[in-house]
């Protein structure tokens, strides 16, 4: 007989106070992953990214706050009118590219099963 193996879970990461815990909400945010997506591709204004994403300004500000508080997107201010600003990621924003591809390889290579559990569970229940 086969066992299926429990993967270790760090029992401190069902503390709401755990750090790992707190950083993962960073990129388990909703427009988190798009806009790291964008900024792979090199450093972009305000406009541009706002363009590519579809994001409202309020949105989009918000979450390139989120994201340059945490030290994962850099905003450069040009001292010229009007106002320039780009963003671009840092070095440890860079480092997210690589696990947000896998999950999104992932998110592609099991979407038909999604779908059809997502199908399976809209129907209506047999009487």
């Amino acid at each position: 007989m086969e066992t299926t193996q429990t993967p270790q879970v760090q029992p401190n990461v069902f503390d709401p106070n755990c750090g790992s815990r707190r950083v993962l909400a960073l990129i388990a945010d909703r427009w988190t992953a798009l806009v790291i997506y964008a900024l792979a591709r090199g450093t972009m204004r305000f406009g541009q990214l706002q363009r590519e994403l579809g994001l409202t300004q309020k949105v989009l500000t918000q979450t390139l706050r989120d994201l340059e508080r945490d030290g994962v997107v850099q905003r450069t201010v040009y001292p010229v009118v009007p106002p320039k600003v780009e963003y671009a990621l840092t070095d440890l924003g860079a480092t997210l590219i690589d696990p947000l591809t896998a999950i999104c390889r992932w998110a592609e290579g099991h979407l038909p099963e999604v779908e059809a559990a997502r199908a399976r569970h809209a129907e209506p229940a047999e009487r």
